[in-house]
């Protein structure tokens, strides 16, 4: 018997396998592209705040604590002595967010997905009403579908890692903005390194992003191990003493990019239409570590959309789809501006512009009421209570 498809997506990812999900307890027939296998060892781990948690505990795909480590504090320090805390006690909870081992997420995703009957894993894409494509910012059906990916590259590539430290963590997300020498230029370089617990409460593991220049990301990536963990350890001051590369490293280039329309119909037919969501349709900087959680809120989006459409609206109708493209793209691009404002920021050079900065977070610290609204808003208790929709 032939399987009838109501949406096709495309990318079998974290926001691929999570939107599957939801929509098949929509009683949406789903099918699912595989996505082809990740070479190498996978060092990523994601910091996922609170309406992402609950999104994941409705699935009953929530990993167990040995593989979640609860932020209780961020500290953030400037390049002359700025500095900016963030702690949960603050807000009243007793955690800012939670920083989560990506393949033990992906896994519970996947086997949530094969006990799904109305969701069918499918190795090409099939016809369908409505197609999603969440392949991530290199999609190739993005290119395929005629959508311009609006690229600003950042002079920085990413540098990942995991490390076991000499001092627990303490449950503390640590983030330096600095300078530093890239070998081959005559002017220091912009850099932001970040140190992001994991291996539970009181563990000694953490996860390294070093956002650099190029060069100096090729020469972080060609040193040896013991050179490694010893640029890394005067870099971050010796914040948890010694340092020992626990995985191997990985670097990728950093980039803004949004896509010019995330809806319209498919090529040749005004009866199949298309829909992008996660990295397809927006990349941001990782330094306030929002990535997946935007990604998620995509796909809550959508879902509530679809839910709650007129029961005579078709899933193809664009008007109806517009609602989703209309809500994700503002809240996007409010969360690219503030990511893209703090990188340039922290770029320039300069005395004049040294200050500045560092005086801006000294006074952001005492702000007070905007300080708790920007902290509300990055654990996920914005406006946009879409996630919280979605699982209702």
């Amino acid at each position: 018997m032939a399987f009838y498809l109501d949406i096709c997506i495309r990318g079998s990812g974290i926001v691929g396998r999570t939107l599957a999900l939801l929509l098949a307890r929509e009683r949406l027939n789903v099918g699912l592209v595989a996505s082809p296998a990740m070479s190498g060892t996978d060092v990523r781990a994601y910091s996922l705040n609170g309406a992402t948690k609950t999104l994941l505990q409705d699935l009953r795909c929530w990993p167990d604590h040995k593989a979640v480590t609860p932020v209780h504090q961020m500290q953030i320090s400037g390049d002359q002595g700025g500095r900016l805390n963030f702690a949960a006690h603050e807000q009243g909870v007793s955690e800012l967010n939670w920083m989560v081992d990506v393949p033990v997420l992906e896994t519970m995703l996947e086997q949530a997905v094969q006990f799904q009957p109305q969701i069918q894993i499918m190795q090409a894409p099939v016809p369908a009403p409505l197609t999603v494509v969440c392949e991530g910012r290199a999609s190739q059906t993005r290119g395929d579908l005629g959508v311009c990916f609006d690229i600003s590259h950042y002079d920085q590539h990413a540098v990942a890692t995991r490390l076991v430290c000499e001092h627990p963590h303490e449950g503390i997300a640590r983030q330096w903005f600095g300078w530093s020498q890239a070998p081959g230029l005559s002017q220091p370089q912009a850099e932001v390194l970040a140190l992001l617990p994991l291996g539970g409460e009181g563990g000694r593991e953490v996860a390294l992003v070093w956002s650099v220049h190029p060069l100096r990301a090729n020469q972080l990536m060609a040193l040896g191990t013991q050179e490694f963990e010893r640029e890394l350890m005067h870099s971050c001051a010796h914040a948890l003493g010694g340092m020992q590369l626990s995985a191997e490293r990985a670097s990728w280039p950093l980039q803004l990019a949004r896509a010019e329309r995330w809806i319209g119909h498919m090529p040749g037919t005004a009866q199949q239409s298309f829909a992008l969501a996660g990295d397809a349709a927006h990349a941001l900087h990782p330094l306030a570590g929002q990535g997946l959680n935007v990604g998620l809120a995509d796909v809550a989006k959508l879902v509530e959309v679809i839910r709650t459409k007129e029961f005579w609206r078709p899933l193809h109708d664009l008007k109806l789809l517009r609602r989703y493209e209309r809500a994700r793209q503002a809240d996007v691009q409010a969360m690219g501006l503030v990511t893209d404002g703090l990188q340039r920021l922290f770029a320039q050079p300069g005395p004049v512009w040294q200050n500045l900065r560092n005086w801006g977070m000294r006074g952001f610290d005492r702000s007070g009421p905007l300080k708790q609204w920007m902290t509300q808003r990055a654990m996920g208790q914005s406006s946009d209570a879409s996630i919280s929709k979605a699982h209702n």
